[in-house]
């Protein structure tokens, strides 16, 4: 069994958009008992991640060392066109990813305890971005 949802996120800029939620209501709602979510935003300047949801200053470290490793506005960049974010948002988006594999148990999103799926916005900008969920396996008996 295969089905694929999509759903939009809304972000405010740079930064992390909590999207686990709706990545399980899709998950839920697939009939799948037992298989793989394959979560996908198909975007060059965003990425996802899955990362610790307890403590939002792992997040905000997390920003901070890649503000120091692929800063904005590096000389190094000649791709420019649309600003000193955009350059340093496709590096962090390929070095982050774009796509999560997810397992499914019993229906449900089997992820750890402090875990969270994680929209990162790598623009300043606010954007629309998409996600994919596509569920593959053994539906529900």
């Amino acid at each position: 069994m295969v089905v694929q949802r999509e759903f939009v996120v809304d972000t405010r800029g740079r930064g992390f958009r909590d999207i686990t939620a709706e990545v399980a209501d899709v998950v839920a709602a697939s009939a799948v008992s037992i298989g793989t979510a394959l979560v996908f935003t198909p975007h060059t300047s965003c990425s996802l991640l899955l990362g610790e949801n307890a403590d939002p200053t792992v997040r905000a470290d997390l920003e901070r060392w890649f503000a120091r490793a692929v800063p904005d506005g590096d000389p190094i960049f000649r791709h420019d066109a649309e600003g000193p974010d955009d350059m340093p948002a496709h590096v962090r988006s390929i070095l982050t990813g774009v796509s999560l594999g997810l397992p499914v148990g019993n229906g449900t999103l089997t992820l750890g305890t402090w875990q969270g799926i994680y929209l990162w916005e790598h623009r300043h900008a606010a954007h629309r971005r998409r996600v994919v969920v596509t569920v593959t396996g053994v539906p529900t008996p």
